[in-house]
């Protein structure tokens, strides 16, 4: 009785203040903002991940994964622990091909007469270590002629085993990319840094600035047309080095272990003259609010190994941004 003479005092007098309806409703429907890390390895992905925090994390991409010249991706036990390890902290895993030093016999396997048997092993790769998906990181000449096709290939056939298919993309290399094609990743992971670097001397300057960021969000969202929920903002968890006395790069966990305070800069200038240039905690926290407020997908990571442990944790800065921007918009 007490039940019902609640429900008909609720009926009949008039609310006209619904922020307790709004905000029950706001938090069932909130959407998950990922934070995708990145784990290199060449062959001990054990060691790897038990280096990372995987519950600061929604997704992680083990890079780079890639066949033979046959095809054929070899077999590494180590794979089931990681894969089993994420699946116990509710974290998407894909495996990475490609990478920005791929093997040169990667060419050929995306050729009409190889890629067949290359896209069948992929899938069969995913599901025998039961992945939620594999990464295309295909960049520079790997964006060929083949490139359309086989990303093309290889969505039919991931999506007809339920799984994902991701890219990492870079704006710079994008415009060799058609709409139709772009439009068939589930994510894009901005590569939204190496601006500049070692390769290029003679443009000493920061190499993923907050303006990089926002200018490569609007080339994939507005002038490509790709829907903000399906994009990540790439970070970068190193920084390069210009002109004399500067390391040519360094991750930030070394940086800051070995220059105390650097973790709330963006640059350590050397006495001698040279300059390092990276993302600190305050630059980090800057492009994860910009992509919750652009109702980004989320944010990438390349990568978790080059994060600081305990409180300058770069992982640590995104989480507690997360956290902050959840309590002012429960959108978020």
């Amino acid at each position: 009785m007490k039940h019902f003479l609640f429900i008909l005092f609720l009926g009949i007098i008039p609310i006209t203040n619904n922020s307790f309806f709004e905000s029950s409703i706001n938090s069932s429907n909130m959407k998950e903002f990922r934070v995708l890390g990145y784990l290199p390895s060449s062959k001990d992905w054990i060691a790897g991940a038990e280096k990372i925090d995987f519950s600061k994390i929604t997704d992680l991409n083990l890079a780079f994964i890639n066949p033979d010249e046959w095809g054929n991706f070899a077999e590494n036990e180590g794979l089931k622990f990681v894969v089993k390890k994420a699946s116990q902290h509710h974290v998407n895993i894909y495996f990475s091909i490609g990478g920005g030093s791929p093997p040169a016999h990667l060419e050929k396997l995306l050729e009409p007469k190889h890629r067949g048997k290359f896209i069948d092993a992929i899938c069969a790769f995913a599901q025998k270590y039961e992945f939620d998906g594999v990464d295309v990181d295909l960049e520079n000449d790997l964006i060929n002629e083949n490139y359309k096709d086989f990303v093309s290939e290889l969505s039919t056939a991931i999506q007809s085993i339920n799984l994902k298919m991701t890219a990492a993309l870079a704006s710079w290399n994008a415009d060799k990319i058609s709409d139709e094609t772009l439009s068939s990743y589930d994510f894009i992971n901005i590569m939204s840094y190496d601006q500049t670097g070692p390769w290029n001397l003679n443009k000493p300057g920061q190499h993923s600035p907050l303006k990089m960021v926002e200018d490569d969000f609007a080339y994939f969202h507005q002038k490509r047309g790709i829907p903000a929920e399906k994009l990540l903002i790439g970070l970068p968890f190193y920084g390069y080095g210009f002109g004399e006395g500067a390391p040519g790069s360094m991750n930030f966990g070394n940086i800051v272990s070995k220059f105390p305070g650097s973790e709330n800069k963006n640059e350590i200038h050397f006495p001698v003259g040279g300059t390092l240039y990276y993302n600190g905690k305050e630059l980090i926290m800057q492009k994860t609010e910009f992509a919750m407020k652009k109702d980004a997908a989320g944010v990438m990571i390349w990568q978790l190994l080059g994060d600081s442990n305990g409180r300058h944790s770069l992982l640590k800065v995104i989480n507690e941004t997360k956290e902050n921007a959840h309590a002012t918009n429960p959108k978020w």
